[in-house]
């Protein structure tokens, strides 16, 4: 399982993390910082000064800060979508964290990997941890299955042109199920004591534009609980996407 590091740096961190949020969501302010990240604005401001001197960053007249030259492919085009995408997703995974007591993600699909843009963190002891910002292959990870499974069989080998034939194949198989019972699993495939339970995400228009998952430690993960973790997680899917009717650019 992912854990931090024994000796952490909490202001390297939370750099990191604003580097994510520029990313992700295209434009943000100090006091939206401070508040995401727990910190004080003084502290906040700071941080995203250092980002702006080091080229990560620039101001425009209202105060906000955008992604500079340095996170030029990262918020630029759908930056904004993506942060309604988060605003509207957000509430309803922390409500699905309430319920179940495990970590729930939600992710984009970009080519043959996915990106994780929010996580509701699971308050147990033993859990998986905030995955903001992480990149995973997309065949591998629950959220990522669910998204290719929404795609045409013969795309497959164009989205994901790394995987040899037989993988491929294999992966064509497990999707055929995705479809059948609608929602992916990920067995410690992209990481030890990690599994996950993933479905789409769709737009008002019925394109799937993300995906949520429920990611718990594998002793918690039996059969007996996979059932159970899939119909919550469609409930929260269904409640989204309500959210979402009608947001423009999703």
């Amino acid at each position: 399982m992912k854990n931090k590091p024994a000796y952490a740096l909490g202001s390297v961190d939370n750099v990191l993390l604003l580097l994510h949020m520029l990313r992700d969501q295209g434009r943000l302010k100090v006091t939206d910082a401070a508040k995401e990240l727990g910190i004080a604005r003084s502290t906040a401001h700071r941080l995203l000064a250092m980002l702006v001197y080091r080229d990560f960053a620039v101001q425009d007249e209202n105060h906000t800060y955008l992604p500079g030259p340095f996170l030029s492919s990262a918020g630029g085009v759908g930056g904004s979508a993506l942060r309604r995408l988060r605003e509207v997703a957000q509430p309803h995974m922390e409500a699905l964290c309430g319920r179940v007591h495990e970590t729930v993600n939600l992710m984009i699909r970009v080519g043959a990997e996915v990106r994780f843009l929010s996580s509701a963190e699971s308050p147990q002891i033993l859990h998986v941890g905030d995955r903001r910002g992480s990149i995973l292959p997309a065949h591998r990870a629950s959220g990522g299955k669910a998204l290719l499974a929404v795609l045409p069989a013969d795309r497959l080998g164009e989205v994901c042109p790394d995987l040899t034939e037989a993988e491929l194949a294999r992966l064509t198989r497990e999707l055929d199920e995705v479809r059948a019972r609608g929602y992916a699993l990920n067995v410690e495939e992209t990481e030890q004591g990690v599994s996950a339970v993933g479905a789409a995400v769709h737009d008002g228009r019925g394109t799937a534009v993300a995906a949520l998952s429920i990611a718990v430690p594998s002793a918690r993960f039996g059969p007996d609980r996979v059932g159970a973790f899939a119909r919550d997680l469609h409930r929260t899917v269904l409640d989204v996407e309500r959210g979402l009717a009608g947001v423009p650019g999703l």
